[in-house]
């Protein structure tokens, strides 16, 4: 991997709005990525998520949460040390720590495709609309890409990870407006923790990627208007 630090991603901060997540680029404020999708997000969904934590109970829905959100911190916090050169794979090492596990698991199985690597947890923003934080941007398997990389407790299937592919689609757009960039692909690596620590890949390209970028913005619009309200 060859690192080519050619762009100036501009330093952020996080803010809120209204209770709402924002990020404050050159003293202008921009809603997250994220809010844009939660505040967004369909009835159906909703519903799916009040159901399950009625199923497991409230406890145990909030404990299945933060464990998830630790263990998934701590996992793209090990991969940005291995980007910015801070560690080193060490495959021969005995480790019981699950974060370390699976972004290993990351690193060896998708990492090693990115040819070059302009930057690691990089602010985005797309102009008067919203702002993020990808966890990579690169050439990856030849493509000009932006990486995402998730942890999940069970292995996903590609139509339940269309937040997955909005987010990324969005941070995309984004590096293009700014950037003058040609990123063509997303990328999503994703493992479980152990014991099966099971790794995937899903990458959006073509039509499909724009299809996402296109869905994105409407709903940049219908955040805007629920913000009216």
């Amino acid at each position: 991997m060859f690192l080519n630090k050619i762009f100036n991603y501009p330093s952020s901060r996080r803010t809120s709005v209204n209770g709402a997540r924002y990020y404050e680029i050159n003293n202008t404020k921009l809603p997250s990525v994220t809010e844009i999708l939660k505040a967004t997000e369909s009835e159906h969904k909703k519903k799916s998520l009040l159901q399950w934590r009625q199923k497991v109970g409230e406890k145990e829905a909030n404990r299945i949460m933060h464990e998830s959100s630790s263990r998934g911190t701590a996992m793209h916090k090990h991969i940005e040390n291995y980007l910015t050169g801070q560690v080193s794979l060490n495959l021969d090492s005995v480790n019981t720590d699950e974060s370390i596990l699976m972004s290993e698991e990351i690193i060896q199985n998708g990492i090693s495709n990115l040819d070059e690597l302009w930057g690691a947890e990089v602010t985005l923003s797309y102009p008067g609309l919203y702002a993020g934080t990808a966890d990579a941007s690169g050439i990856y398997n030849g493509k000009q890409s932006i990486l995402d990389f998730k942890q999940s407790n069970k292995p996903k299937k590609r139509e339940w990870i269309e937040d997955y592919f909005l987010q990324i689609s969005a941070y995309a757009m984004a590096h293009n407006k700014v950037y003058k960039t040609q990123v063509c692909q997303g990328v999503i690596l994703v493992c479980t923790p152990p014991p099966d620590i099971l790794f995937q890949e899903f990458i959006i390209d073509g039509d499909e990627f724009t299809q996402y970028q296109e869905k994105f913005l409407k709903k940049v619009d219908q955040f805007n208007l629920l913000s009216k309200m």
